[in-house]
């Protein structure tokens, strides 16, 4: 009953928590003008968002293995949407995308293509019938679809090695924001950002990551709109300044030309802290061909169709129908950011580099810039660096570095906005991290402990063993994940584009022949997986050794090596190797049906 009025009541109570939250930021802004220092707000924005995450983690705790699954499959359209762009709105999208874009270039914008695109996928080929199976999670779906536990064992492996990769990369955005705003070091930051993630879900699961992940949206594009808009504002651009995109970026383009730009020499690049990048013209990205382009983006579409926490979320709405719309309210949610972050990435760049502006630095004096208060906060984080390697004491192009983390975190401050708003966008980024953790760490945990200890080790597994299982499977492999995350082997953007691939070459075409071709069998399943992964993964290892590659596949791309060794695979071996029973078959029949009761509960 209490359960039921929450629901009937969640316009209501996410009204009053946006409410609460907009005179937070107000009251922060009157303190911020009465003398509070910047550190003390960037703490108190980051405790007091962290806090109320964790209370409703603590609200939302669950003994009942439905609502710890999937949320007792009662989430409604709307907030269901609001929590899978939460989810989807990782730490790469809020504080590393932008940075990918004003180093790289349009080539970036591959991301925001494949990232959205892989949702019109999710929509027609997998979130509904996936939904009308009615299993808890993915390898739940290949388990039973295929049979035998070798194929659930299979998807296993491939979503701990996707979903692994991806949470490294979330709590390393969320040591970074936890080490600036708490102005500690990243290496026990990564473990204050574990500590947050876990207070979110370990208690309730599903159903508390869920309430969670709606209220962090709620946080994490207040942060990221208020700042776009107001610096446009500032800067001359409009108050929306989406459609004049084309103008600001002509502008760069005329500027850069203006100043000139001269490549640095190996000897300089020596000098430059690890991790941090120069301004560079627009042109120069790594993508600017159109294969390279198209390519990125292919993978970032069918690794958004393949990633189980992404999946996950459509287990949650009451029916098919209700599933079929959420992809549509998630797409529009998901809108709201990526349309905005090419616009902040050049807002940010034309903030640095624009004479006329009192915020551009290029053309002023080294020992002038050096000593602007932002400078040195954000050089002091390792995440700014100056040095006069033309020797002439002027700030020029290629003399100016910094890590792409920085690019939304430190523009507020460069654009001179007050410090509150910074103290916002690192909530919102610690939101937007947080988030997509929740539901990654829960992915890998329910899938060891609902499909390797409950349906291969111990089916007769009592409840409370089953959920206590699942927690301490929760902390131990966000433990895991932040020990990776501090030793920093791969960027933020860089670790989740290889999720993407990793799931990609495993699980994209189990999954989809699994609804939509019914001669698919086990032992085809089991070669799609193992040999897409190892194949994708192979590729990889090669390239990143220093092997050529071929077909202009990189490092970026290699999930295309893994998908097509997997589709090829899992093709031959179902077709020289027995067809499903004809249950099977009239299952995979039944899941392409939107009404009448999910194939699990018929069995």
């Amino acid at each position: 009953m209490i359960k039921g009025k929450f629901i009937d009541n969640l316009p209501k109570v996410y009204g009053i928590y946006t409410g609460g939250f907009l005179v937070f930021i107000i009251l922060m802004a009157i303190a911020e003008q009465a003398g509070m220092s910047a550190k003390l707000i960037g703490i108190f924005f980051v405790a007091f968002t962290v806090l109320i995450y964790a209370l409703i983690g603590w609200l939302s705790r669950t003994l009942q293995v439905d609502a710890y699954y999937v949320a007792g499959r009662q989430v409604p359209t709307v907030f269901n949407g609001m929590a899978t762009a939460a989810d989807w709105m990782s730490g790469a999208s809020f504080v590393a995308m932008a940075g990918g874009i004003y180093f790289k270039g349009y080539g970036y914008m591959a991301l925001l293509v494949g990232w959205t695109g892989g949702y019109v996928l999710v929509a027609s080929l997998l979130a509904p019938y996936l939904r009308k199976f009615g299993c808890y999670t993915v390898p739940d779906f290949i388990g039973t679809r295929y049979g035998g536990n070798l194929a659930r064992f299979s998807a296993v492996i491939v979503l701990t090695v996707a979903s692994f990769t991806y949470v490294t990369a979330q709590i390393n955005a969320t040591g970074t924001i936890a080490s600036v705003a708490l102005d500690i070091p990243f290496g026990v930051a990564v473990y204050v950002g574990l500590a947050s993630i876990l207070m979110c879900s370990m208690l309730g699961g599903m159903r508390a990551v869920t309430w969670t992940q709606v209220a962090q949206y709620i946080v994490l594009i207040i942060a990221y709109l208020l700042p776009v808009f107001w610096i446009s504002s500032k800067l001359g651009a409009g108050f929306f300044p989406h459609f004049m995109l084309a103008d600001e970026v002509a502008r760069i383009t005329e500027l850069e030309g203006q100043f000139g730009f001269v490549k640095n020499s190996a000897a300089d690049l020596a000098t430059v802290p690890k991790g941090l990048a120069g301004i560079t013209k627009a042109h120069s990205s790594v993508n600017a061909t159109p294969w390279a382009f198209i390519s990125l983006a292919v993978c970032m579409m069918a690794g958004t169709a393949s990633l189980p926490h992404v999946m996950m979320r459509y287990f949650t709405t009451p029916s098919v129908r209700t599933a079929r719309r959420s992809v549509g309210w998630s797409l529009f949610f998901i809108f709201l950011l990526y349309s905005s972050a090419p616009m902040l990435a050049t807002l940010s760049k034309l903030s640095l580099i624009d004479p006329t502006l009192p915020t551009g630095i290029i053309g002023k004096t080294i020992a002038e810039v050096q000593a602007i208060d932002w400078y040195q906060n954000w050089n002091q984080a390792n995440l700014m660096f100056i040095s006069d390697f033309n020797g002439n004491g002027t700030l020029e192009l290629n003399e100016f570095f910094m890590g792409g983390k920085a690019v939304v975190l430190a523009t507020p401050e460069i654009a001179g906005l007050p410090y509150v708003i910074s103290g916002l966008v690192a909530a919102g980024g610690m939101a937007a991290a947080m988030s997509t953790a929740d539901g990654l760490v829960l992915a890998i945990s329910n899938a060891l402990s609902h499909d390797i200890y409950y349906k291969i080790i111990n089916p007769k597994a009592e409840t409370a063993k089953r959920l206590i299982v699942a927690r301490v499977l929760l902390v131990l492999i966000g433990f895991a994940g932040a020990t990776i995350a501090a030793l920093e082997i791969q960027g933020i953007l860089g670790s989740v584009i290889w999720a993407f691939d990793f799931a990609m070459s495993g699980l994209f075409f189990p999954l989809v022949l699994g609804v939509w071709w019914k001669r698919a069998n086990a032992p085809g399943a089991v070669a799609g997986m193992l040999l897409g992964l190892i194949s994708g993964t192979a590729y990889l290892i090669w390239v990143r050794s220093g092997g050529a590659g071929f077909l202009g596949i990189t490092q970026l791309t290699f999930g295309i090596v893994g998908a097509a060794v997997s589709l090829v695979s899992m093709i031959v071996v179902s077709l020289i190797t027995a067809a499903p029973d004809s249950a099977t078959q009239k299952m995979v029949d039944d899941v392409r049906i939107p009404s009448g009761k999910t194939v699990l509960a018929q069995k």
